[in-house]
C-alpha cells in the first residue's frame, strides 16, 4: 500500500537512537524529508546520515524539547531546509534506561508518597511540557496550509495507570487528553492529531539481562508475548505511526492506538 509520504516533510523528536531512529527511518523509507531531533547532537546527525546514505532526504537538528527557544529553532530550522512542515512526531520522552530490568526485577521504581516535586518536574518537562512545545512550534505552519499530521507517542502507563510510575502515567495521560481537545480546534484545517501507545520495547540486547524466570513473568501480561516469545519492537511502533502519519488515515483523529502486545484493553 503506497502510503502517500512521497516529499512529505516530517519532524521526528527523540529520534537519535530505538524507537524514534526507527520511526524516522521508516517514514524515509515511505518517502518523506526527514527532520531528525536529538538532545545529543551526534545522534541526531548519526540517523540523518542513515538516511541519506539509503538516498533519501534529511537533516539532523539538536534541540532540547523542554526549552522553547529550542524548539523554536528547529521548527524554523526545517522550514528553511525543506519550505514547510507536514508531520510531527513526539517521540522524546523520559524514562530511565534500566527501567524494563527495573520493573521485572524489583517492581517498578518509587512510590509517589516517596516522590518530590523536584522528580515531578523532570518527568513533566520532557514528557508533556516537550509535546507542547513543539506542537506550538509548529501548528501554525500546518494552519497556514492547511494540513498536517501530528502523531503523539505515549505509554499504555498513560491510560490505565501504573503503579510506581505515578507522574510518568500522569503526563502520558495528559497528552492524551491534550491530543483529543486539540484534533476538535485543528480538525478544520485538516490537521489530524493521534496518539500510538507502546507498551514495553526494550532497547536492543536489554531483555539478555533479565533472568528466564522474570521474563516469563512479564510474558504473562502481554498475551502476543505468549505467542511471539518477544516483547515489543521498535518497528511495531514505527509503523503504527506511518499509518497515522499518512493520507491513508485522513479520516482518523483524537484517537490513541496501543501497540502493546495486548498489555491494556481499552473500550
Amino acid at each position: 500500500m503506497d502510503l502517500l509520504l512521497k516529499d512529505r516533510v516530517a519532524l521526528v523528536t527523540g529520534a537519535g537512537r530505538h524507537i524514534g531512529r526507527e520511526i524516522a527511518l521508516t517514514l524515509s523509507r515511505e518517502g518523506a524529508k526527514l527532520v531528525v531531533n536529538d538532545y545529543f547532537a551526534d545522534r541526531a546527525k548519526a540517523v540523518a546520515d542513515e538516511i541519506t546514505a539509503m538516498g533519501y532526504e534529511a537533516i539532523g537538528t539538536q534541540a532540547d524539547v523542554r526549552k522553547e527557544p529550542d524548539v523554536t529553532a528547529m521548527s524554523k530550522k526545517a522550514e528553511d531546509k525543506f519550505g514547510k512542515i507536514d508531520i510531527l512526531v513526539n517521540n522524546a520522552g523520559v524514562l530511565p534506561e534500566a527501567l524494563l530490568t527495573e520493573l521485572v526485577s524489583s517492581g517498578l521504581g518509587g512510590t509517589f508518597a516517596a516522590s518530590d516535586k523536584k522528580a515531578w518536574d523532570g518527568t513533566m518537562d520532557v514528557n508533556l511540557y516537550g509535546v507542547l512545545n513543539c506542537t506550538r512550534a509548529v501548528i501554525n505552519y500546518m494552519i497556514q496550509q492547511k494540513y498536517g499530521k501530528i502523531v503523539n507517542i505515549i505509554s499504555d502507563a498513560g491510560r490505565v495507570g501504573e503503579p510506581r510510575l505515578t507522574t510518568y502515567s500522569a503526563a502520558k495521560a495528559g497528552i492524551v487528553g491534550f491530543s483529543k481537545a486539540l484534533a476538535k480546534e485543528v480538525g478544520r484545517y485538516r490537521i489530524n492529531v493521534n496518539c500510538v501507545s507502546v507498551g514495553a520495547t526494550p532497547q536492543k540486547g536489554a531483555v539478555t539481562e533479565i533472568a528466564d524466570d522474570k521474563l516469563k513473568d512479564w510474558f504473562r501480561m502481554y498475551p502476543l508475548a505468549r505467542g511471539w516469545e518477544r516483547l515489543g519492537i521498535p518497528s511495531d511502533i514505527a509503523n503504527a505511526v506511518a499509518f497515522f502519519a499518512s493520507d491513508v488515515s485522513t479520516w482518523v483523529t483524537g484517537q490513541v492506538l496501543s501497540v502493546s502486545g495486548g498489555y491494556s484493553m481499552v473500550d
